[in-house]
C-alpha cells in the first residue's frame, strides 16, 4: 500500500482527519496545502516525520504542482482523500464552481496519474448530503439527479461536482462521502467552523431572532465532527467504494426538538415560529421596514441559514453507522460555543487522543 494525499488538511474536518490519519495508520501523508511555497505551506500544519506539506492550488491548473512534483506524487500515492471545498453559502455561483468543481477535476486528474504511474486504491471525495438540494422524501446513497432545485450555490456546485466525477472519472475507483450538518465534537463540543447551526443558535441565545421560518417537524440532520473524520479514514481505508451517508439518519433530530433544548440552554423562550411562504409575504418585509440598518444586514446574514429549519428530505443510511443524536451532546456545543465567543476567541483541541469509530 503507497502513501497517501489529502488535501483539505487546514479545514475543520480535515484537520481532524489529519490527525486521525497520523495516529491510527503507518503510512506517509502528502498534504496539499494552499501556500505561496512549499516553506509557507509547511508552516499551517504541525511537523510530524510522516507528513510532507506541498503548496498548491485548486483553481490553477496542476494544482499548481511541476510535473517533477506531480510525478514525484504519483509515483508514492495509492490513496487520495480530497477534503478541500469552498463552504461558504454567500459566494457566486461562478466562484463556488471554480473551487468545488474544477478544483475536484484537477485532484481527480492527478488521481489518474496516480493510477497511471503506481496505482490507485481509492479516490475518495468529501461531498455533502446536502446535493439532495430540496428534494422532498428519501434520499438515497445511489440517488443524485432527482430533478432537484438548490437552496445556494454551495449546494449546486457540490452536485455537479458528484455528477462531473460520474460522467468522466467513472473509470477510478471513486468513493464519495456525504455527511450532512457538521457540528462540533461531540465529546468536548469543539469546532473551528460556526456555520449553519451556530449562527441562528447564537442569535436565539441573544434574543436576537424576532421570528423563524421554520416547521417544527421537519429533520434537521447533524453530526459531530469526530464521527465525520473517524468514517472518512475508516471509508478511505478500508472501502468499498461507492457512495455513502455519514448522516444521522433516523437520529435526526427536528426542529421544535432542536428548538426546545436551545431554549432550555439559554434559558429563554424560543421565538415564533412561521411558515417559510408566510414568513417571506409577511413577516419578513415587517421586519425591514421595522428593524435598523444594522439589524437589516445582520438579518439578511443569517437568512441564508433558515432554509434548513424547513427541510422534507431524509438521508437513508443503509451503508455506514448513524451518527449519535445531537440530544446526547447539544448541551457541550452550546458550552463550547460561549466559552469560544462563537468563533472571536479561538480556542485550540483538545490534546487527547482520538476515540476509534467503534468506541
Amino acid at each position: 500500500m503507497g502513501d497517501l494525499l489529502l488535501t483539505g488538511a487546514t479545514g475543520f474536518v480535515g484537520r481532524e482527519l489529519l490527525r486521525r490519519l497520523l495516529e491510527r495508520d503507518d503510512r506517509n501523508v502528502h498534504a496539499l496545502v494552499r501556500a505561496d511555497d512549499d516553506e509557507a505551506a509547511a508552516q499551517r500544519l504541525p511537523e510530524h516525520e510522516r507528513l510532507s506539506v506541498w503548496a498548491a492550488d485548486l483553481e490553477r491548473p496542476g494544482l499548481g504542482l511541476d510535473e517533477a512534483c506531480a510525478d514525484q506524487l504519483a509515483e508514492r500515492t495509492s490513496t487520495v482523500i480530497h477534503c478541500a471545498a469552498s463552504v461558504s453559502f454567500s459566494l457566486g455561483l461562478a466562484e463556488s464552481r471554480r473551487v468545488n468543481v474544477g478544483g475536484t477535476a484537477r485532484v481527480a486528474e492527478l488521481a489518474e496519474r496516480c493510477a497511471a504511474r503506481g496505482g490507485l486504491d481509492r479516490l475518495s471525495y468529501v461531498s455533502t448530503a446536502y446535493v439532495a438540494g430540496a428534494h422532498r422524501g428519501d434520499f438515497d446513497e445511489d440517488d443524485l439527479d432527482v430533478g432537484q432545485s438548490f437552496r445556494n450555490p454551495y449546494e449546486r456546485s457540490k452536485f455537479e461536482a458528484e455528477r462531473m466525477l460520474r460522467d468522466h472519472f467513472a473509470h477510478l475507483p471513486v468513493q464519495i462521502l456525504r455527511p450532512s450538518i457538521v457540528v462540533g465534537d461531540s465529546r468536548t463540543g469543539w469546532t473551528s467552523s460556526f456555520n449553519v447551526l451556530y449562527p441562528p443558535l447564537r442569535a436565539f441565545g441573544r434574543g436576537a431572532i424576532r421570528a423563524l421560518p421554520a416547521r417544527r417537524r421537519s429533520p434537521v440532520d447533524v453530526v459531530p465532527v469526530d464521527y465525520v473524520a473517524d468514517s472518512v479514514e475508516q471509508l478511505s481505508r478500508e472501502g468499498p467504494d461507492g457512495t455513502f451517508h455519514l448522516v444521522a439518519g433516523r437520529n435526526a433530530t427536528t426542529v421544535g426538538r432542536l428548538m426546545d433544548l436551545a431554549a432550555k440552554g439559554f434559558k429563554r423562550p424560543a421565538p415564533p415560529v412561521f411558515s417559510p411562504g408566510l414568513y417571506r409575504r409577511l413577516v419578513h418585509p415587517l421586519l425591514m421596514w421595522r428593524l435598523g440598518a444594522a439589524k437589516r444586514e445582520a438579518l439578511r446574514r443569517m437568512e441564508v441559514y433558515f432554509p434548513y429549519f424547513s427541510m422534507r428530505v431524509r438521508f437513508s443510511d443503509r451503508r455506514h453507522p448513524l451518527a449519535p443524536p445531537v440530544e446526547g451532546y447539544f448541551a457541550k456545543l452550546l458550552e463550547f460555543a460561549e466559552r469560544a465567543r462563537w468563533g472571536r476567541r479561538p480556542v485550540e483541541p483538545p490534546a487527547a487522543g482520538v476515540v476509534p469509530l467503534s468506541a
